[in-house]
């Protein structure tokens, strides 16, 4: 059924929201102000609807760049001029810690996109007519829309989408694949690395025919589900002076910048601690780049993350780390494992660190730097440090995820 709509205002999940009827309507790709033309969307929650025509744009609609865009699901953003989406993206930061009862500063919106995103997970099935497609999943769908060409690709990942197509063809040819393939691509200085996923054992052929792939396509590695299929060289990054080998499907930041411009906030807000403890660390972006003034203690629930920092952390020029594999959602360090250090750094998943905030309200840590891709698990965390008597400084979110609406930030907090 169609109908028309007036946008009130874009939420915070990037959609344009209309306050026309008694509840919320949400309509992705609309902004306020604008008039628009909907359609209910089949099997979708019933305050979604589909945007059919825009019968009065905003005069801050501007032409996305990407010809992908409203049908792929990675953008939900390039319809905006640059000014009111960064207001709005910082504007998600300001009102969920409002909501949250936290009174603190919040900087200006730190853009770190870069030169574009290093990491992405491709999908490869088979659609209608048994014809392949390799790309992205489309909006609030689990199609797959066919992708050769991505805008907001850092120019490392050149070859990544050529690669991906001719993985996913013997894999989708020669076996039943059911759902579909994850095919994970990061770029390394040594080239593409690449992960994939779904495909279920291989027999000797297709490790065969993927292995003339990986050499045709020059990648670093290629691995399924971590296993080797083919390694030509050690897919490795930089990271400060220090080099790490990537695990199979390692965690990364998404772009160059984003991982600089995090650690680079870490590092300043730190200050000159001695002792510190890297929580959440990953394969070592903050650990590394701190160790180079600081003894570091570091730990993550990834075996392998946690080998190739110890690995990385044999690098010249750096104080000692310690590396440990610790789940940190259940075994949080405690009281009197964290006396002894004079600044704590930790970045948890989107689901934030609820346990391990409860343990550093109840320490004594001089200085907790708090980094997240989530703001209302940050709020939550931030609500239990304060509680324990810590002070909250400005925080600084970050747009490293250009075009969407996740945000990132950094925080600092004191005794």
């Amino acid at each position: 059924m169609v109908e028309k709509l007036t946008i009130d205002h874009v939420g915070h999940r990037g959609d344009g929201v209309s306050l026309d009827a008694r509840e919320a309507i949400y309509v992705p790709y609309t902004l306020g102000g604008e008039t628009v033309e909907v359609d209910h969307v089949a099997g979708h929650h019933p305050d979604r609807r589909k945007l059919i025509t825009v019968d009065v744009a905003s005069p801050e609609r501007i032409t996305p760049f990407c010809p992908h865009f409203g049908v792929c699901g990675g953008c939900a953003i390039q319809h905006w001029r640059e000014e009111f989406y960064r207001a709005w993206k910082r504007n998600i930061v300001v009102e969920t810690l409002a909501q949250a009862g936290l009174a603190c500063e919040v900087a200006p919106l730190v853009d770190a996109h870069g030169a574009g995103r290093r990491r992405i997970t491709l999908h490869g099935r088979f659609g209608t007519h048994e014809i392949l497609k390799v790309g992205f999943a489309a909006a609030s769908s689990h199609d797959v829309i066919p992708i050769h060409r991505c805008p907001i690709l850092d120019p490392a990942l050149d070859g990544a989408l050529d690669a991906a197509w001719a993985i996913a063809e013997p894999l989708t040819q020669k076996m039943a694949v059911t759902k579909p393939l994850d095919i994970q691509v990061t770029a390394t200085a040594n080239g593409l690395d690449i992960d994939v996923r779904g495909s279920g054992p291989l027999p000797a052929a297709l490790v065969g025919a993927l292995s003339r792939v990986a050499e045709q396509h020059r990648l670093a590695r290629l691995t399924r589900h971590g296993e080797l299929v083919l390694q030509r060289l050690p897919p490795s990054v930089k990271m400060g002076r220090a080099e790490v080998t990537l695990p199979p499907g390692s965690f990364l930041q998404a772009t160059v910048a984003g991982e600089d411009t995090l650690a680079a906030l870490v590092i300043e807000r730190i200050g000159k601690a001695k002792e510190i403890a890297d929580l959440f660390c990953g394969v070592g972006p903050f650990a590394l780049r701190l160790a180079e003034k600081a003894r570091i203690a570091a730990y993550d629930s990834d075996a392998g993350a946690i080998a190739a920092l110890q690995k990385a952390a044999r690098s010249p020029g750096l104080k000692p780390i310690k590396a440990e594999a610790r789940d940190l959602f259940r075994r949080p360090l405690v009281p009197q494992e964290l006396r002894d250090f004079d600044a704590v750094v930790f970045d948890p998943p989107r689901q934030g660190a609820q346990a391990q905030a409860l343990k550093l309200a109840a320490a004594k840590v001089p200085v907790v730097i708090a980094v997240s891709c989530n703001v209302a698990t940050f709020a939550r965390d931030a609500r239990l440090l304060i509680d324990g008597g810590y002070k909250l400084d400005t925080v600084v979110p970050l747009d490293q995820f250009r075009h969407t609406p996740h945000v990132e930030l950094v925080a600092r907090f004191t005794r």
